[in-house]
């Protein structure tokens, strides 16, 4: 299902919403990753961890719509 989605020349709403999910998701496994290795000793890896899980999909919003609005020119 996803692969005919995926595969087309045109973008779609479909196209568009699985795209900012999945950049969404490794924004936070992203987030959270860099939380643990920058905060981890001070915080505690569980909160660091939580913060940048919060914190990564924010930073990787405006990327994401950028390019979407690229690849629909």
């Amino acid at each position: 299902m996803f692969d005919s989605i995926l595969s087309s020349a045109d973008i779609s709403l479909m196209t568009c919403l699985i795209g900012t999910i999945v950049a969404l998701i490794f924004g936070a496994i992203g987030g959270a990753i860099g939380g643990i290795i920058i905060g981890g000793k001070d915080l505690g890896n569980d909160l660091a961890a939580l913060m940048g899980s919060m914190f990564g999909p924010i930073g990787a919003a405006p990327g994401i719509f950028i390019a979407l609005f690229i690849l629909y020119l």
